[in-house]
């Protein structure tokens, strides 16, 4: 059955070119049929496909399927080709399944909106390229999906295109990642200068056998792969453009955030491993940027009003967890973040729109309060994903995941001390925004009236994800829970296994002692502030040092201003003094002497018949004149 492995990205791609050619013409029931269809065809095919993977694994635990060339110049031959291992095997099964339930989630969400049919349209896009993204055997074709998820990003971000505060979150998500993009090209350009090829494994091998550790051109190529990772999966210094992509529909923001775009980088990074594993001082780079990125985005999730500003921090903190993992060389549980992470993430993001709806597009936590009885089933899901987040012990998937990153950041070869108490000071900052955020909505007098309550479309994928929020974590438990490494265990056939060549000083359980210290610390903090003493909360903002810090940590760290001062205003600047320039002279030169040959040439039109005539005489004359004596 993998040679049904090409139906996995064609099938959303046919939905979107039906959607995108006829969809004006479909009637309101068969676009959201044809759109979740498409992508649930996909999902099937995914868990047949993986079925067969587990039950008869391939030789090597790899498997081929090349569809036809695309490529040959010289010596670079780029087929268009898919390659199945664990790896993608689990992104492909987390990205078409979450995205699935998406879908049918934005048939509920998007049912009144006059533009259901584009919307589903890049929806289907987005899922084509991310699976294209995954299962691509060589760069060329993962740079296809990379661009093609950044296309619909920009496309879905801005969706609602009138409203111009939307228009510009969409271009400034496209512009801040295609400085990434740029890295990443000029990544692909150094390695098929020096090793001849864009074929992923090939260049693997030739890299561990023609660099040796420490290569300057490894540290080369892992920075630059790096700045394309940060970029996609907006991590510091590139991180500013994911809290405004909640201009687009929440479907939309949970499929960016939970199971596709944002997860790119990862991916780029981890099946680009044998690159950094050469490279020890760009794989730390990757690191020291999940660390600081996990613990900014915290802070700013801590100071945010606006519901889904918040969930968005809180993924880009989450995602830091899962750098800070790869870059200390815990391969697989970063992946395995990922994949919980999809779940519990998702499932916020469907009951904070859910939760908007109702209120008639209130997103102002403030101005909610009270709804744990009044919307029932979007409290006890969104609790429950919350909990997972937080990494509540035993019965969460979180807590298994993250445990595990928390843990080898100290414990593996490339681990350290800093790294692990980072981590886990990480915990004690997603627990405060985490409750933080289901005391204010939840809990408390209600502020604003339930107008609208989600149907069955909405909460049954809820539901759903709530349940694998809570199991997911079962695939991977420490050893004093069991010891099961089934998630693991497979993922070794791909991914080295943590390089553990030195004595960790603390114990697996040791350390979620102190992470569940951590989260106990950080539900405290928020229970405190926001149920017992609300007015707590609000008096450390009132001095001048907390105001300036609540601003500070609220802008993101006041990165959209430096930015602006560096780069946008110089190059606004610039473009004004060159609209002047002597260049633009010679065009507008040229304009004016069109329009001086025209207005002498209308002199001529003077509608008498006999002086057209005598034109026409007088032309042939001259043109025989010509003729004959030249």
């Amino acid at each position: 059955m993998l040679n049904l492995l090409w139906l996995i990205p064609a099938l959303p791609m046919a939905g979107f070119l039906i959607l995108g050619l006829f969809g004006s013409r479909l009637s309101r029931q068969a676009i959201p049929i044809l759109g979740a269809g498409s992508v649930g065809l996909s999902a099937a095919v995914s868990l047949w496909v993986a079925g067969s993977f587990f039950i008869s694994p391939p030789a090597g635990y790899a498997y081929t399927q090349v569809l036809w060339r695309w490529l040959e110049a010289g010596s670079l031959h780029l087929p268009i080709a898919l390659y199945l291992d664990p790896l993608s095997l689990i992104m492909m099964l987390v990205v078409t399944c979450v995205s699935f339930l998406i879908h049918v989630y934005s048939a509920g969400y998007m049912s009144d909106d006059e533009d259901m049919s584009r919307f589903f349209a890049y929806m289907n896009l987005f899922v084509a390229s991310m699976v294209t993204l995954l299962l691509a055997s060589n760069l060329a074709l993962l740079l296809l999906g990379w661009e093609g998820v950044g296309l619909c990003s920009y496309l879905l971000i801005g969706f609602w295109y009138r409203d111009p505060v939307n228009g510009y979150a969409g271009r400034k998500a496209f512009i801040v990642t295609r400085v990434g993009d740029t890295s990443l090209l000029i990544g692909l350009f150094l390695l098929f200068r020096h090793l001849g090829t864009l074929d992923i494994q090939t260049l693997m091998e030739r890299a561990a056998h023609q660099w040796p550790v420490g290569s300057p051109l490894a540290v080369a190529a892992g920075l630059l792969l790096l700045g394309g990772a940060v970029g996609k999966s907006a991590q510091l210094p590139l991180q500013t453009w994911l809290p405004d992509a909640m201009a687009g529909p929440t479907p939309t923001s949970a499929l960016i955030h939970a199971a596709t775009m944002v997860t790119a980088g990862v991916y780029l990074i981890a099946r680009m491993h044998v690159i950094y594993q050469l490279a020890p001082s760009a794989q730390f780079a990757v690191a020291v940027a999940g660390a600081a990125t996990l613990t900014l985005a915290g802070f700013s999730a801590l100071t945010q009003a606006d519901i889904k500003r918040a969930l968005a921090y809180s993924t880009v903190s989450q995602i830091g967890y899962m750098f800070l993992a790869l870059g200390v060389g815990a391969w697989s549980a970063a992946i395995f973040h990922f994949m919980t992470h999809a779940f519990f993430k998702a499932l916020l993001f469907l009951g904070a729109g859910m939760i908007i709806e109702s209120l008639d597009h209130e997103q102002n936590m403030f101005k909610m309060g009270g709804l744990r009885k009044e919307l029932p089933v979007v409290f006890w899901t969104f609790l429950i994903a919350g909990c997972a987040l937080a990494g509540v012990p035993l019965v969460t998937a979180g807590f298994y995941s993250k445990g595990l990153i928390v843990w080898q950041a100290e414990a593996s070869s490339a681990g350290r001390w800093g790294f692990w108490l980072v981590a886990v000071f990480g915990v004690f900052l997603t627990a405060a925004y985490t409750f933080r955020i289901i005391f204010l909505t939840f809990f408390g007098e209600p502020k604003s009236h339930v107008h609208k309550r989600p149907g069955l479309a909405m909460t049954v994928p809820c539901v759903i994800l709530a349940a694998l929020s809570m199991v997911g974590g079962f695939v991977k438990t420490p050893e004093f829970l069991g010891n099961i490494h089934i998630f693991t265990g497979f993922l070794h056939h791909a991914l080295p296994p943590v390089a553990a060549t030195r004595a960790a000083s603390m114990s697996e359980m040791g350390s979620e002692a102190w992470v569940t210290l951590a989260l106990m610390a950080g539900f405290a903090v928020a229970y405190f502030c926001y149920i017992y003493r609300p007015e707590f909360s609000e008096s450390l903002t009132r001095p001048a040092i907390g105001k300036a810090l609540y601003r500070f940590w609220k802008s993101d760290w006041g990165m959209d201003w430096l930015y602006d001062r560096l780069f946008v205003w110089p190059v606004m600047w610039f473009a004004r003094v060159d609209a002047r320039d002597a260049v633009d002279s010679i065009y507008t030169g040229m304009a004016r002497l069109c329009e001086l040959f025209y207005h002498g040439a209308r002199q001529t039109e003077t509608g008498r018949l006999r002086w057209y005539a005598a034109a026409i005489a007088l032309g042939a004359v001259i043109f025989v004149a010509v003729v004959l004596f030249l």
